[in-house]
């Protein structure tokens, strides 16, 4: 049987594509983990089941991405005791601001970590600084993708005064 750290659970397949960025950064990391789909409210029992046995599971972050009232990532902190990390998915409505507010507007004493909307991927890497705090080949992983940003970005910096905005810009447009 796999040892999950992690779990993503979404709302809805439909998050799917936003909720699968959280997965390759994990998966890039190689943190044990696993996708599902529970309903707040479509599958409450399920959901609850899954929240109250997870750290019995090993599992020791969530990541719950929803849409539209968002409730997932708060039922399932009201029932998890470590780490949940919301993730807002962008709705037709309100382009997910209804989905941040609701997540970001936790009761006190049933914290949830929030991200920006659709921000699954800085879920993932957050999930993944957590870990890294026990984990000391973790941390070595996090700090070799943080410098390797960093040289990025100072390579392009460089490029782009090397070669002037114009011909900058020509490059990023093929």
């Amino acid at each position: 049987m796999k040892n999950i750290t992690v779990s993503i659970i979404m709302g809805s397949d439909s998050d799917l594509t936003v909720m699968k960025e959280a997965l390759d950064v994990l998966n890039d990391f190689e943190v044990d983990n696993e996708i599902l789909v529970l309903s707040a409210h479509r599958t409450f029992e399920a959901t609850r089941e899954y929240a109250q046995s997870a750290v019995g599971k090993g599992i020791k972050v969530i990541i719950a991405g929803a849409g539209g009232a968002a409730h997932l990532p708060g039922v399932i902190a009201a029932m998890f005791p470590l780490p949940v990390i919301g993730v807002p998915i962008k709705s037709k409505s309100l382009d997910g601001l209804d989905s941040l507010l609701s997540i970001v507007q936790m009761p006190p004493g049933i914290p949830v970590a929030t991200v920006g909307i659709n921000g699954a991927k800085n879920a993932g890497l957050l999930a993944v600084q957590i870990l890294s705090t026990s984990n000391k080949d973790l941390a070595v992983k996090l700090n070799d993708f943080r410098t390797k940003q960093k040289e990025s970005v100072l390579a392009k910096s460089e490029k782009l005064e090397t070669l002037g905005v114009k011909k900058y810009l020509n490059i990023l447009k093929k």
